[in-house]
């Protein structure tokens, strides 16, 4: 017979690779819309505005201060003693020890203090206010 590729019964020779190449780059696309997903911060927080330098790659703790008050440990959402209890374990886990605060602009400055206070007991060997960089007008 003309095209006849053999005996039907005999063993597959050849892999169509097609498929497999398609549900690879679906898994692709996947990913590549769901990873900035999960890298959005679980409390809502308006930063303050700053001219400031950008800062390094570390390896922190975050403590977040919502606007309602709420409070979080490296997106944890926990109760203010909670947080200031957990605190000095991750502090610890932490291999730079740097702490971030996140606290929203409208937050009583108190609130602030306190999170750094909590951050010195803990252990931190630094720590920062994090805000949003104001653009700087091109002269």
């Amino acid at each position: 017979m003309a095209g006849s590729s053999g005996d039907p019964r005999g063993p597959i020779t050849g892999i169509n690779i097609t498929p497999l190449v398609d549900v690879c780059l679906v898994l692709v696309i996947i990913f590549m819309v769901t990873a900035p997903l999960m890298m959005q911060p679980t409390l809502p927080v308006e930063l303050p505005k700053a001219k400031t330098k950008e800062g390094k790659e570390t390896d922190n703790v975050t403590i977040t201060i919502t606007l309602d008050g709420r409070w979080a440990l490296n997106e944890a959402t926990m109760s203010r003693v909670e947080v200031e209890k957990a605190l000095t374990g991750k502090v610890e886990d932490s291999r730079d020890g740097y702490v971030i605060i996140r606290a929203d602009k409208t937050v009583r400055y108190s609130e602030a203090l306190d999170a750094m206070r909590m951050a010195r007991a803990a252990g931190a060997k630094h720590y920062a206010v994090a805000t949003e960089q104001v653009a700087q007008a091109r002269r």
